[in-house]
């Protein structure tokens, strides 16, 4: 199908993979140990029962040469994540960035390949600049790439640009990533007070991202949207999940969690409808704070 919208309910709030542990000099996911995670986890589950989706780029190794988009590290990693995960497919291959060392053409020509062996059924991208999407699409035409991933939350609405409409025109859906802001969309960092014990950003492993979303004038103006969630009757995730929920553009949101009832409570968001007026609260709340506008992602590399 062409899009993940079209294949899954949209506006579904999606737990992200079990926390892997690695140190802030290694990998998203600790180079597969989140995979393997995983492929324990959902051993026993029918495999059409859920929807798998993992990347490929960041390194896997120390080799320096075991990481990009290069046909043969596709072809690699695809193998050994299908290994970790115990399954014989994936739903969704991603490109976790864009490689402006490899040839995009035969960057398509990988995913292509990767696809027809029945190895991944979709294939995806994340953080992939305007340029770079028309640029694999060029090559790739309307069939191949059915999803990005960018960041997007009310904190960081960069997306909504550029990336958005482009994507949307070639019937490409968007799985968004942080759309609490790392937490801070929770309300429990405060301006001028230490950052909760037990929380993302009193861990130096797993505040790698901090200066995207985390300064005083950004918790300032997420004290100013408390009121306006308790005014609606919701917590400050529903309304932060249900922002993001809303923009047709969005099939899913990826969440995080550390406990079961905040799973539950996030994929509650999806059913809720925010009005004009408490949409319009938000802007003003917020002020100039979010940022806007053409912005590059961590770990984003122009050709």
């Amino acid at each position: 199908m062409r899009s993940i919208a079209n294949r899954r309910q949209r506006g579904e709030a999606r737990c992200q993979t079990p926390r892997a542990r690695h140190d802030r000099r290694d990998t998203p996911y600790g180079r597969g140990a989140a995979e393997t995670a995983w492929g324990e986890i959902l051993s026993a589950h029918p495999r059409d029962s859920y929807v798998l989706a993992t990347k490929v780029y960041f390194p896997m190794s120390d080799d320096p040469a075991d990481q990009g988009l290069a046909p043969a590290q596709i072809a690699r990693q695809i193998d050994a994540s299908l290994t970790r995960l115990k399954t014989d497919h994936v739903d969704l291959y991603q490109a976790h960035r864009f490689d402006p060392g490899v040839p995009v053409e035969d960057v398509v020509e990988a995913f292509q390949k990767v696809v027809d062996q029945g190895k991944a059924r979709w294939i995806g991208f994340s953080e992939w600049t305007p340029e770079q999407i028309r640029a694999a699409l060029d090559v790739a035409g309307p069939d191949l790439f059915v999803s990005s991933q960018p960041q997007y939350s009310m904190l960081w609405q960069a997306p909504e640009a550029e990336v958005f409409g482009l994507c949307a025109s070639h019937g490409i859906s968007q799985v968004v990533w942080s759309p609490l802001a790392q937490g801070v969309l929770t309300g429990k960092y405060r301006p001028g007070q230490p950052v909760p014990e037990g929380s993302r950003f009193a861990s130096a492993d797993m505040a790698v991202s901090q200066d995207l979303v985390y300064s005083d004038a950004t918790l300032e103006a997420v004290q100013r949207l408390v009121p306006l969630a308790e005014e609606a009757g919701m917590s400050m995730p529903t309304l932060a999940l249900a922002w993001v929920l809303r923009r047709g553009e969005v099939a899913s949101a990826i969440t995080g969690a550390s406990r079961p009832e905040q799973v539950h409570a996030n994929a509650a968001a999806s059913g809720v409808e925010l009005s004009d007026d408490l949409l319009a609260a938000v802007d003003r709340a917020l002020g100039d704070v979010p940022v806007t506008g053409p912005t590059l992602a961590p770990g984003v590399k122009h050709r």
